[in-house]
């Protein structure tokens, strides 16, 4: 914005005290290079013009950057026709140097990692995005804008010339609002006069930290192929840009759109799952699938052992939790989870409704479109 518009003075409102507090701070790493996106979708298309956005921020910024590939491996023979669909769907989005792969060249690629059939991703990459949220606020500040941690927005007013916020220090006025809010998407939506659907419901995904004699146990990212019947991806072996090697994460109803430690429930949260009917026509749909991750939740070792079909040596291995990432999944009325990106625009007001994975590979390419969008519908000029 500011470098399209440097006449324009941008406000930055987050109600934490610092940047990166919720999913930008509590998530993978993974820079994902657009493999499992319906091509043609508004995901596919801003996953794979982020990585390149992102990867030459990070280059220019000195933000850690890492091309250490990605396995997606078949174990069972019914897996393979969805990994060739995976495959199908990588070479249309554009994906560089993406290839099916048997047994011995899984083994060249990753040593100690097993299956039948492989997609490799050579190009997927690892980040530290705490670190890119850091470089873009001094952007802001650096071109003249203003960050207002600690600032929680409790009230949009839009109107067809401009939007109000309220926050408890006071109300400001501006010309257009951008709202990016995470798992408070659809509450800030609604102030804006959005829908009521899409709504948020959380769920958390835990990791866990190998111990550091496994650090070095892949070169890059292991991910099992994706079940249609189940709605996320299952258990996965991430790299990350510090050398730790985490397994995770699981996937299971958060009592709290921000309870990171699973300590805190969150009152009002849990009655807005418990008040909306989509949510329960979603839990009749996936009642088996809950029951086998619930069993991931209690038991780190039945989570670890999900790891070690893949990567054998991981057997018995040790593992200690880290904070974890709580996901702000949309879903519609129909209990339905909300695949593309959403974006919601109401007069003055641009709301990002739904911004799953790829969400942080796709963030500088998402603003781009947004700021884009934004200028052709209201005719303004750029430089």
């Amino acid at each position: 914005m500011t470098q399209r518009f440097p006449d324009d003075h941008v406000t930055v409102y987050d109600k934490a005290d610092s940047v990166a507090s919720h999913q930008t701070g509590h998530n993978s790493g993974v820079v994902h290079a657009g493999l499992y996106y319906q091509p043609g979708s508004l995901k596919a298309r801003l996953c794979r013009r982020g990585v390149n956005l992102l990867r030459d921020f990070a280059l220019d910024r000195g933000v850690p950057y890492e091309e250490c590939g990605k396995l997606v491996v078949a174990l069972e023979q019914v897996e393979e026709d969805r990994l060739r669909s995976i495959h199908e769907k990588a070479i249309a989005n554009g994906v560089p140097g993406v290839e099916l792969v048997g047994p011995e060249r899984i083994l060249e690629i990753e040593p100690n990692a097993t299956g039948r059939l492989a997609l490799h991703s050579p190009h997927t990459a690892i980040i530290d995005y705490a670190a890119v949220t850091r470089a873009l606020v001094d952007d802001v500040r650096s071109a003249g804008g203003t960050v207002r941690l600690g600032a929680e927005v409790t009230g949009i007013t839009n109107s067809a010339d401009g939007c109000s916020i309220s926050t408890p220090e006071g109300t400001e006025s501006f010309d257009f609002v951008i709202a990016c809010a995470g798992l408070q998407s659809d509450r800030i939506a609604r102030m804006a006069g959005g829908d009521a659907y899409p709504k948020i419901v959380p769920f958390f995904g835990q990791y866990s930290k190998l111990a550091p004699e496994y650090r070095t146990v892949l070169n890059g990212l292991v991910y099992p192929v994706p079940d249609p019947a189940y709605p996320f991806l299952g258990v996965h072996l991430t790299k990350r840009v510090d050398g730790e090697m985490l397994v995770g994460p699981n996937a299971f109803l958060s009592f709290g759109r921000e309870n990171y430690s699973g300590r805190r429930i969150g009152i009002k949260d849990s009655l807005d799952v418990v008040a909306n009917a989509g949510f329960w026509k979603f839990a009749s749909r996936n009642m088996s699938a809950a029951v086998q991750e619930f069993g991931a939740v209690v038991s780190r070792q039945k989570f670890l052992a999900g790891a070690a079909r893949y990567v054998p040596s991981l057997e018995g291995a040790e593992s200690t939790p880290i904070t974890r990432g709580i996901r702000a999944q949309s879903m519609d009325v129909n209990g339905d989870l909300v695949d593309d990106f959403v974006i919601e625009v109401i007069g003055r007001a641009t709301l990002l409704r739904n911004a799953p994975s790829p969400g942080a590979t796709s963030s500088l390419a998402i603003a781009e479109h947004i700021v884009s969008e934004m200028a052709a519908n209201h005719r303004l000029a750029s430089v």
